[in-house]
């Protein structure tokens, strides 16, 4: 009891992420003995300063496999380079089945896109970009990661990135 009552007034430090729960679903292997069931969660964090990361992890419950999926996302966290708020210039990426367009926009006309590619988007602090899922996957993780690869291309000329 008293245990409890320490741990409820102790407050952990605030990330300076935001995430943000892409897809939940619930996940089955049939063993001999059974069906196992598990869940799978597909989280997405940035800090709508240019970083942005995702992650996708399995647990026994939805809570324990946000967690796991929030480490994973922070891990794999990649640095965007935003000028004026957009992107510099267009890319376009693959992943598995999932192909994405991302074009930079003027100020003021803000997120044109949609399902993951918005959430992704909008959490690395990109405000005015025109997205386009060019495949005809519905597949919310591999347009996800088609997103991320697209981002990952993106360059600087500068030199700065």
């Amino acid at each position: 009891m008293l245990r409890k009552r320490f741990q409820r007034n102790r407050k952990e430090p605030k990330s300076e992420f935001d995430s943000k729960l892409l897809a939940l679903d619930r996940v089955t292997r049939v063993t001999g003995g059974g069906k196992k069931l598990r869940f799978r969660a597909c989280v997405i964090i940035g800090n709508r300063k240019g970083k942005v990361g995702i992650g996708v992890a399995k647990g026994k419950d939805v809570s324990q496999a946000m967690e796991k999926a929030q480490k994973i996302a922070k891990k794999n966290i990649i640095e965007v380079p935003l000028i004026e708020d957009s992107i510099p210039h267009e890319t376009e990426a693959k992943f598995e089945a999932s192909r994405v367009l991302l074009r930079s926009q003027r100020s003021g006309r803000g997120i044109i896109a949609g399902g993951p590619v918005r959430v992704i988007c909008d959490l690395a602090g990109i405000k005015n970009i025109s997205a386009k899922i060019l495949s005809r996957s519905k597949n919310k993780m591999n347009n996800a990661m088609a997103t991320i690869e697209a981002l990952k291309k993106l360059k600087v000329k500068n030199g700065k990135l």
